[in-house]
């Protein structure tokens, strides 16, 4: 985690989830992370969960895209070759309680580039944890043009899986392998092709599992 708002906000997710593995949304205080709010959003799944959506976006995370994210698809946001792969990515932190901690290329309206980190975790709302996810997105630099150009296309290159170190998930190790091993499954976009053969994987001590690495532990 390379930007400051990240960091603070794990560590802000993190200390409040205690031993869970997610902290519940209404225990969330933003005076705690006061300087992180303009690069933080909320996502809500919709009624029939095959879909999350903004239910808040910081200031400037909507002058990325220039316009208000509210009620807005987050997959929508994605090049077509990567939403396969980031929709697995949040079935990872929804379903399993993993971070999911991502680089992404920005390329504007007028094809100017910035590079952006992001991350994803999971909240407990209503005694379930399916339907909503904090995360923020932060770019590396902000240039003149930022806020006046908006993003237009955005494409993953690098990630990073953190488990729960107190969560022993159905998906990982050996089936995340199966999930993740696309060379042999045709109904799911392969990681390689969309992420690029030279994507890096953010991490050390990590288990190689297809493309992706999963780093255990929650905690640091």
């Amino acid at each position: 985690m390379q930007m400051a708002s990240t960091q603070r906000l794990y560590r802000y997710w993190n200390d409040l989830r205690g031993t869970r593995s997610a902290p519940e949304r209404r225990d969330v205080d933003p005076t705690k992370i006061r300087t992180a709010l303009a690069n933080t959003f909320i996502l809500e799944s919709s009624v029939d969960h095959d879909a999350f959506n903004f239910r808040l976006a910081g200031s400037h995370i909507c002058s990325t895209y220039c316009r208000e994210l509210k009620n807005r698809s987050f997959i929508d946001l994605w090049h077509r070759r990567d939403k396969d792969a980031v929709e697995t990515l949040i079935k990872a932190v929804t379903d399993d309680h993993a971070a999911a901690l991502l680089t992404f290329n920005g390329t504007s309206a007028q094809n100017q580039q910035l590079t952006f980190e992001a991350i994803l975790l999971p909240l407990r709302h209503n005694g379930a944890t399916n339907n909503r996810i904090i995360g923020s997105i932060s770019a590396f630099e902000e240039p003149l043009w930022f806020g006046t150009q908006p993003i237009m296309e955005q494409r993953v290159t690098g990630l990073r899986l953190i488990w729960p170190d107190d969560h022993h998930s159905e998906f990982s190790g050996k089936d995340l392998a199966a999930e993740l091993d696309f060379e042999d499954r045709e109904d799911v976009v392969d990681l390689r092709a969309n992420f690029g053969q030279n994507s890096k994987v953010f991490g050390f001590n990590a288990r190689r599992y297809a493309h992706l690495s999963v780093i255990d532990g929650g905690k640091q």
